[in-house]
């Protein structure tokens, strides 16, 4: 076909070739997110999906590849590959190269943007290479956004920097598809050697080298899943590797093993890893964490446990529903436009929701704010409002709470205040603090329920049995409400799992509960109670160190190793 010849329906469609890197999806470039959220069509394997489909626009379609084979990241040529198309599996009976360039092409018609996102770069991949030349050989527009190559970024995840101030030579090796010249070659080297291999080959890579003239004692570490959370790295020699793994109680998989990526020679940095080993020493590395609260609550603090190295697991306890009487709550939207009010106070996100909602109802937008003050409980309302277009003119300058915005909030003046009402908008169970402080500085306060929090339903079967099984290492309490309403729909966490509560009275609640208390917020932020459970996991990392101990997360400790005191 010539270059210069399109087939029918593919006019304008345009395909980027990007590297999705060694499975953090933070390491994509700003590049890749770019093209991830202009994509039309999303063309990857499992694995892949995983890492870009956060940053994918909602209703792309996804064409999914699936390698036969779990051990290789591409096919070997004559492995079968199978295609998932608009939710329908089918089974290439030709090469997989072609048939992965034929789903691109295919993709590609009607002038659909493609992204064909690949593991580490693209540049080091083979069949995209060869889909690449069938996009030229068509007239198929393309690009390339380079990834971080998996043999480069997994062992700066594990903490083995590949060259030191001498510059010694590094080889990159395939195990899976080496020849003996190629071990011979790397044998007869002194630099550093970054072997891709998987962990039931790694002993057999290991005796390759040591046959083509590599030492028995040369330094290696072996990393699995690198630069996720599940990450695992060994560090041994290449004499020891396979007595080091079968210590570890590493058994063979059934699918023909991991991926792993081994590093190999004097001048690695393996015996420093211990000092550089930045990832796998987070406070709170692969540690699973229970966030009992909804969604939009969680972000932020689910966010920030991921930069711990914690894997947060959000569960909603709460849900949230529209009041059982809506006009009281009309009354005051309409209030607000007539000039009623002097204040509307904001105490959550869902209370902004709330208002904008009915806003939305009546065709009003943040205009219908102007004149009015607003203030916000703390940094997540207001930035609920800021999204709406409206700024705030009180967020607490201290405590973000109700105490808090009354320590801020101007007493009522009748000379410089034209109106002394205040509109409230919040939950039906909210407490009357902020009511009764509002009156006593002088304040009419029209308090109103502007939404119902009610039990959420009952998270799925298999969440519920690691709850009360041990599967997570610890849990969040935000509130009172969140320790019942967990228990209420999940039943009690297992005696191992840690318990952290953002205050004294959250932590009262979950005595009352059955629950021993191991961390808590030095003040009632959940900023604050995610820095201390990271505190306690450092704290319990450096005394396994400093005992000798290996360290391990509390769900891998021994069943009843730990006792939950009882209120009874």
């Amino acid at each position: 076909m010539s270059p210069t010849t399109l087939p029918a329906g593919l006019e304008h469609g345009h395909v980027t070739f990007l590297g999705a890197g060694p499975g953090d999806p933070g390491l994509l470039t700003l590049r890749a997110v770019e093209a991830l959220a202009n994509a039309d069509v999303l063309v990857v394997e499992h694995d892949v999906l995983d890492v870009v489909r956060g940053h994918a626009r909602q209703g792309v379609s996804v064409l999914r590849v699936e390698v036969d084979s779990s051990t290789d990241t591409q096919p070997a040529p004559g492995t079968s590959q199978r295609a998932v198309i608009d939710g329908v599996s089918t089974t290439a009976g030709i090469p997989p190269t072609r048939d992965a360039a034929h789903l691109v092409m295919e993709a590609a018609r009607g002038g659909r943007r493609v992204v064909r996102a690949v593991s580490g770069d693209p540049g080091l991949d083979t069949y995209a290479a060869e889909e690449m030349l069938a996009c030229a050989a068509a007239g198929v527009p393309f690009e390339v956004v380079p990834g971080v190559a998996t043999a480069v970024g997994v062992p700066a995840y594990a903490g083995v920097p590949l060259r030191d101030a001498q510059g010694a030579d590094v080889r990159f090796v395939d195990a899976r598809t080496a020849s003996d010249r190629c071990w011979t070659e790397v044998g007869a080297s002194d630099g550093t050697a970054v072997v891709s291999t998987t962990l039931d080959s790694v002993a057999a890579a290991a005796g390759e080298l040591v046959a083509a003239g590599r030492k028995p004692d040369t330094p290696m570490t072996v990393t699995v899943a690198g630069t996720t959370t599940r990450q695992r790295t060994w560090t041994a020699t290449l004499g020891t590797i396979a007595q080091t793994l079968k210590q570890a109680k590493v058994l063979p998989s059934p699918e023909g093993g991991r991926p792993v990526i081994a590093v190999v020679g004097e001048r690695s940095a393996a015996a420093q890893r211990d000092q550089l080993s930045w990832f796998e020493s987070k406070p709170l590395f692969g540690w699973r964490v229970l966030v009992p609260r909804t969604k939009e609550q969680a972000a932020s603090l689910s966010d920030q446990l991921r930069s711990y190295g914690a894997v947060p697991h959000e569960v909603p306890t709460i849900a949230v529903e529209p009041p059982r009487t809506p006009q009281q709550m009309e009354r005051a939207v309409k209030g607000l436009v007539t000039g009623r009010y002097e204040w509307i106070a904001f105490t959550s996100v869902n209370a902004v929701k709330a208002v904008r909602e009915k806003f939305e109802e009546y065709g009003l937008d943040a205009r219908a704010f102007a004149g009015i003050k607003v203030a916000a409980v703390g940094e997540q309302t207001a930035n609920a409002l800021i999204a709406f277009g409206v700024k705030p003119d009180l967020v607490p300058s201290g405590e973000q709470s109700a105490a808090g915005l009354l320590e801020d909030w101007p007493p009522y003046d009748p000379v410089f205040d034209p109106i002394d009402r205040v509109f409230l908008p919040r939950a039906d169970i909210a407490t009357e603090t902020l009511v009764a402080g509002l009156i006593e500085l002088g304040w009419e306060v029209d308090d109103v329920t502007a939404y119902r929090t009610v039990r959420a339903s009952p998270p799925p079967a298999e969440t519920r049995e690691a709850i009360k099984g041990g599967g997570f290492d610890a849990v969040l309490f935000t509130s009172s409400s969140t320790v019942r309403n967990l228990v209420g729909i999940a039943g009690k966490p297992h005696n191992v799992t840690v318990i952290a509560c953002i205050g004294p009275a959250t932590a009262k609640t979950a005595e009352e509960h059955g629950l021993r208390v191991d961390v808590m917020a030095p003040e009632p932020s959940v900023h604050r109670l995610a820095e201390a459970l990271a505190d306690f996991g450092t704290k319990r990392r450096t005394a396994a160190l400093e005992a000798g101990d290996p360290v391990t997360r509390p769900s891998e400790r021994r069943p009843g190793a730990r006792r939950r005191r009882n209120s009874g």
